[in-house]
């Protein structure tokens, strides 16, 4: 699986990310290298976040389907 992501460069020193993919899915580290070890984790923990079967979507259903 390949994901995009956009990197920043923080004000303060070293950089951030954000995965557009992703909503809320964000890191950062003092190196470029620190940033990517970051980055992964990250990802595999956004994605590994259950979804609350039990919430409720306003006007609307949950659904899951594969791709």
């Amino acid at each position: 699986m390949k994901i995009k992501v956009i990197i920043h460069e923080a004000e303060e020193g070293g950089f951030w990310a954000e995965v557009p993919s992703i909503p809320g899915c964000a890191t950062q580290g003092e190196t470029f290298e620190e940033l990517l070890t970051n980055l992964y984790e990250a990802v595999e923990g956004c994605l590994l976040v259950p979804i609350d079967q039990d919430s409720k979507a306003i006007n609307g259903k949950i659904m899951e389907i594969a791709i």
